[in-house]
């Protein structure tokens, strides 16, 4: 079985009134040394393979088609055995 650790971000070209927002709330905390927050999702899950590069296959295929929105969204995953 592999583990697939995805990260999925907007694209820097996209706006992020959620991560503009969050280094406002900071600044009024008073941690002024924040510059910018892109906020983004974590997914994890399991992959019923021992193949490694099927695995990535498959995991880039979900992403492509489900899991980020690839107009505005960028994704990266690492693999591991578990």
């Amino acid at each position: 079985m592999i583990l697939a650790k995805i990260h999925v971000t907007l694209k820097q070209s996209v706006l992020d009134p959620e991560g503009s927002a969050v280094a406002k709330s900071l600044h009024a905390l008073g941690y002024d040394e924040v510059e910018d927050i892109r906020i983004g999702k974590y997914m994890e899950l399991k992959v019923n393979t021992n193949d490694p590069k099927q695995a990535a296959e498959r995991v880039a295929e979900m992403c492509e088609k489900l899991l980020a929105n690839t107009v505005i969204e960028k994704y990266s995953f690492e693999l591991s055995e578990v």
